[in-house]
């Protein structure tokens, strides 16, 4: 019994290998051109969620800071991970964070999703934790958005901390559940 979990977890990650590189994952770009398109990538995943939630665009407005993820999940037999990358935007500096993101798990399936969070941060010591000292969702975020059609950004948001609220989108809309578990946030030093 043993023998055929350990091959399954060895299949699984030489199959998220193999598909990393159909996916692009470690594609050859200049750092201008990973910043470029994950400048790109904010600004969209912005304008989705504005679509969504029309609330959300004042609750940034009214924020100490926001950030953008955007990151491809996969799950082959009973591991799974997710890998991204983002941009931290500081309302009072203006000054924009490039960061990474990873997560790994156990679970039974098999896929690829594409998933896009947006963190509001409503207390500089949380936005600076997040820049500063990386940020780890330790716990599932269990706390299910209420979505209702009045577009309450506080009500689709879902709390992950003290001082921080996230939007999750699927190609699907807004998630009312926030899957973060397991995940790591930290600042890309190749391109900040």
């Amino acid at each position: 019994m043993k023998i055929n979990k350990l091959s399954a977890i060895l299949l699984s990650v030489l199959s998220f290998f193999m598909l990393s590189g159909f996916l692009g994952i470690g594609d050859d770009q200049t750092p201008k051109e990973e910043r470029k398109e994950i400048l790109n990538m904010r600004q969209s995943t912005l304008n989705d969620l504005y679509k969504e939630v029309p609330g959300a665009k004042k609750l940034i407005q009214n924020s100490i800071g926001y950030a953008v993820f955007s990151n491809v999940g996969i799950n082959l037999l009973v591991v799974s991970t997710a890998n991204g990358s983002g941009v931290a935007h500081s309302k009072k500096s203006g000054k924009d964070t490039y960061m990474k993101m990873f997560s790994a798990g156990v679970g039974i399936g098999a896929g690829v999703k594409d998933f896009r969070g947006v963190f509001i941060f409503s207390t500089q010591k949380a936005f600076n934790d997040f820049v500063n000292k990386g940020w780890q969702a330790s716990s599932q975020a269990d706390a299910a958005a209420k979505s209702d059609k009045k577009g309450d950004a506080v009500a689709a948001a879902i709390d992950v901390g003290p001082g921080i609220k996230l939007f999750q989108l699927t190609e699907a809309g807004l998630a009312l559940q926030a899957t973060i578990q397991g995940t790591k946030y930290w600042k890309d030093e190749d391109l900040n």
